[in-house]
């Protein structure tokens, strides 16, 4: 075996048992919410208006960007030119947070553009429906956890996202399934570099 996997098997058991765990609590959660949610709040659509579409010459067009993330206290999150190659996707397809699709659609390549996003622009607000909390004596080993630790699940998919520990007692555990950036704004410098 290899050395690092057989120093860390317990804890990488129980960090697979503990997310296996949540996972079905997820799961059953996610169940008991009405079927054919918008994903407004509404509580499965009594009517709500759905956000407009996206409009703009670049819509539906392969776009190529590199692109610069930061909080609004200048800390960058995240970098294409990082990474040294541009970003690419589907223009107004939800491939991307809305803002960001929003601020693209009319770009001309080699324009760059700065742009703030609010929360509903960009990952949202965080939905108190995603906190839930679970006794520890329910998740065997869960005792071992922290707060601010992300456990990585599967949704039903098969997709990991993280979950973080929010709070912990002695008897219970809280868990925010939120994005984390939920309820942040966001700032991008976007260079579009090319449209297929």
């Amino acid at each position: 075996m290899i050395p690092w996997i057989t120093e860390n098997l317990a804890s990488i058991v129980l960090l697979l048992v503990v997310a296996a765990i949540v996972f079905l609590l997820i799961r059953s959660k996610i169940k008991e919410r009405k079927q054919g949610s918008c994903g407004c709040g509404c509580e499965g659509c009594s009517g709500c208006d759905p956000l407009p579409p996206i409009e703009g010459k670049n819509v539906g067009k392969i776009c190529r960007t590199h692109y610069r993330g930061t909080f609004n206290d200048g800390t960058e999150f995240d970098s294409s030119y990082e990474r040294g190659k541009p970003l690419e996707f589907i223009c107004g397809a939800g491939m991307m947070i809305r803002g960001f699709d929003q601020a693209v659609a009319n770009m001309d390549v080699g324009e760059t553009i700065t742009v703030h996003l609010m929360p509903e622009e960009a990952y949202g607000l965080p939905d108190p429906r995603n906190f839930f909390t679970v006794e520890i004596a329910q998740l065997p080993g869960s005792e071992a956890l922290s707060e601010g630790q992300q456990v990585y699940l599967q949704n039903m998919n098969g997709q990991p996202f993280p979950v973080r520990v929010l709070m912990k007692d002695e008897k219970t555990i809280t868990f925010d399934a939120n994005h984390e950036m939920a309820g942040k704004e966001l700032n991008f410098t976007i260079e579009l570099v090319e449209v297929k």
